[in-house]
């Protein structure tokens, strides 16, 4: 079983996807829904980290 980091590291193409998992529209539109809640994430603990140092 894949460790949690490693497969983030897939959504966010900064890995490479490895090439004996099956690939499905599901499996496709599953990992997409998870990249964009993964970069939304993100950018609002950037957003926190900004109003608590500036104000």
């Amino acid at each position: 079983m894949k460790s949690i980091w490693q497969q983030i590291l897939q959504y966010l193409y900064i890995r490479k996807r490895d090439k004996s998992e099956p690939l499905n529209t599901n499996t496709k539109l599953m990992h997409g829904m998870n990249r964009i809640s993964i970069l939304l994430f993100l950018i609002a603990i950037l957003i926190l980290l900004y109003k608590l140092i500036f104000r």
